[in-house]
C-alpha cells in the first residue's frame, strides 16, 4: 500500500511539473477573433487520458470541452474555446474567443449590477 501511495505521489509531483512547463503563446487576432495557441510539454501530453484522443487519429487529441481541457493543467482567462488540433504537432492547442469578449463580459456585469439595486422605500 504504502509504494502505491509513493507512487502516486511522484505521479503528481511530475504532473504539477510538467503544468508549470506549459507555454502560454502571446494573443494574436483577425477582426472577429483573438488567438492563442498553448503548447504542452511532451511528457504531459502523454499523460493525457486516452478518451480525449480522437478515435479517428489515436495520436491526435479532439477539440476539448473547456471543463478537459483546464482538467489538465491549461489556465486561461474565460472565454476561451480549444477550436482546432494541429495534426503534425498534436501537443499544440488552438484557442480563440470572440475578440471584444472582456467588454462584453464587463457590459453584462454593469448590466446585473443595475439591475440588482435595492429598492428605495417610500
Amino acid at each position: 500500500m504504502a509504494s502505491k501511495d509513493a507512487k502516486a505521489q511522484e505521479a503528481a509531483r511530475k504532473l504539477e511539473e510538467f503544468i508549470e512547463k506549459i507555454h502560454y503563446s502571446e494573443r494574436y487576432s483577425d477582426d472577429e477573433y483573438e488567438y492563442r495557441h498553448v503548447i504542452l510539454p511532451k511528457p504531459l501530453f502523454k499523460m493525457i487520458p486516452k478518451q480525449f484522443f480522437s478515435p479517428d487519429n489515436a495520436g491526435t487529441l479532439r477539440l476539448l470541452t473547456e471543463e478537459e481541457w483546464r482538467g489538465i493543467g491549461i489556465t486561461q482567462s474565460l472565454g476561451w474555446e480549444h477550436y482546432e488540433v494541429h495534426a503534425p504537432e498534436p501537443h499544440v492547442l488552438l484557442f480563440r474567443r470572440p475578440k471584444n469578449y472582456d467588454q462584453m463580459q464587463a457590459a453584462m456585469a454593469g448590466r446585473n449590477a443595475a439591475g440588482k439595486q435595492p429598492a428605495k422605500r417610500k
